[in-house]
């Protein structure tokens, strides 16, 4: 039996400061979800069940996205979990008072109000454990494509695979200009989204990610296109994709 959503608060999530977003409790997860899911956030906990079943068989680099399906809407959602070290201890436990989920869909919410190149936010939830430990999750509508280290390890055409990586370039640049800095630039977190025969590149994954008052300065742009390059020389040490010249096209040579 699915449970029906408790205590929502009425739409516009104002008491969270996202407008558009309501909160409700599931299951023992409080969530900030779009209005348009509140209806059939039913149909979320089935996709969130199963992803729990399976928390090795998502998608992406730390194959902690999976596929879902609410009210006819293709989602995103997204476990959160650890990288680094850390991942050896609380693969996807979180410390803290102030949730980091929530502090994404914020960002994102700002980001996608700008105009800026990321994925539509769809949500977050934390399901708090004890006081300041929790498990997190994000939802994102769904996008067609592929993440830009799947697309130039599967495009073989050099005029396409140089297009995608300027268009790379480009949203990165729109990014610091706008003044949002990634806390974790990669090749997995660059999206090559295809709409019909357009390719463009969108931001994923912004969590610890933050909105300075002005456009990032040299040493900011620097570090996340440094981070970059790191992601670069780690899956692709041999530059059998990546080489000098697509890097200069990339800006992070």
């Amino acid at each position: 039996m699915i449970a029906s959503p408790a205590r929502a608060h009425a739409p516009g999530g104002r008491r969270q400061g996202l407008s558009g977003f309501s909160r409700l409790s599931l299951e023992g997860w409080r969530f900030w979800l779009a209005d348009e899911l509140v209806p059939c956030a039913g149909e979320l906990l089935v996709g969130l069940r199963q992803a729990q079943r399976s928390p090795a068989h998502g998608l992406g680099g730390r194959q902690s996205a999976f596929p879902v399906q609410a009210g006819g809407s293709a989602l995103f959602l997204r476990l959160c979990r650890r990288g680094g070290l850390m991942r050896l201890l609380a693969a996807d436990l979180y410390l803290g008072v102030a949730p980091r989920p929530l502090a994404e869909l914020r960002t994102m919410v700002e980001a996608a109000r700008r105009g800026l190149a990321v994925t539509q936010p769809m949500g977050a939830a934390v399901k708090w454990l004890l006081p300041g430990l929790y498990r997190g999750l994000f939802l994102t509508r769904a996008l067609a494509g592929m993440t830009l280290w799947d697309f130039i390890r599967t495009d073989d055409d050099p005029q396409v695979r140089a297009h995608v990586l300027a268009e790379a370039r480009r949203t990165i640049d729109e990014i610091h200009q706008a003044g949002l800095f990634h806390a974790d630039l990669n090749l997995c977190n660059l999206f090559v989204a295809r709409n019909g025969e357009r390719l463009s590149v969108v931001v994923l994954d912004l969590d610890k990610a933050r909105f300075y008052p002005r456009p990032l300065g040299p040493a900011l742009r620097r570090a996340n296109l440094r981070r970059l390059l790191r992601s670069a020389r780690r899956l692709d040490p041999g530059e059998r994709f990546l080489d000098r010249r697509a890097l200069e096209l990339l800006g992070a040579s």
